[in-house]
């Protein structure tokens, strides 16, 4: 009795635990289309499947996908030294701006799709276990953005959601980053090219995102019961919920973070 006591705790504990690290939704769904291995490219526009209105993006159904953990709307990305969103000029959504290299033995690439989830549209990029610069896959990182259409609520309404399952790297050796750590380390959040911005407060600070941080992106969430999913609801063209500090431990502090140095990779 107690060995079986013993062994369903232990079965209670891993399921528990595959549950609470479990923040990107299935990955199977958004595999229609590759970016090959590279490091700092994007896609051409890519038809998310609805429209939405972000601000000062209206009524737009199309984007770039940048390598670097990032989607633009007007142009490619291939800035690969995460800088602060506050007062950038172009509207921007970045689940992990950082120096992602996917030409690494054993990266993972960048794939992208549309699928249903819930009843809703639905488009996904996900960068699944991929590494960083310069062709580094010692560590690897497995984050997700997906975008859902709400439309039922309002003519482009959407919902941005943040999900992430491991974070052990946060910069590249281009970005002054040692073995995948310091140096200029990634940027979260998003903004509009103007004045609303917003990022996590441990953007560009070291280790803050990492797994081994108490700060870590798999650690919080937000309008989510689930570790590491962040969800923003947008609607009439602007997010209307920022997360207050007692409720979002990365609030705070890193909206004052100075601006990474743009440089060019050698």
């Amino acid at each position: 009795m107690r060995l079986c006591s013993r062994l369903v705790t232990m079965v209670l504990a891993l399921i528990c635990g595959t549950v609470n690290a479990a923040a990107i939704r299935n990955a199977n769904l958004f595999n229609d289309y590759v970016l090959g291995a590279n490091d700092d490219n994007s896609t051409g526009l890519v038809d998310i499947g609805f429209n939405i209105d972000f601000y000062s993006v209206k009524s737009k159904n199309h984007l770039y996908i940048n390598n670097n953990g990032n989607v633009t709307f007007f142009n490619k990305l291939s800035t690969f030294s995460p800088f602060g969103l506050i007062n950038n000029s172009f509207p921007m959504i970045a689940p992990f701006f950082a120096d992602v290299d996917t030409r690494g033995n054993g990266s993972g690439l960048v794939r992208y799709g549309t699928d249903t989830i819930a009843g809703h549209k639905v488009f996904g990029v996900n960068w699944i276990n991929v590494g960083y610069f310069n062709s580094a896959s010692n560590k690897l990182n497995s984050f997700q953005l997906i975008l859902t259409d709400r439309s039922e609520t309002g003519a482009g309404n959407f919902d941005m959601e943040f999900n992430y399952d491991k974070i052990l790297w946060e910069s590249g050796s281009a970005s002054d980053g040692v073995n995948g750590v310091g140096g200029s380390p990634a940027t979260v959040g998003y903004t509009d090219g103007d004045r609303n911005d917003f990022e996590f407060a441990g953007s560009r600070k070291t280790r803050a995102f990492l797994d081994s941080s108490s700060t870590g992106l798999i650690h919080g969430r937000q309008n989510s019961n689930v570790d590491g999913r962040y969800i923003f609801h947008v609607r009439s063209g602007q997010v209307i919920h920022i997360p207050e500090p007692t409720t979002f431990a990365l609030l705070g502090l890193g909206l004052l973070a100075t601006f990474a140095t743009r440089r060019r990779k050698v």
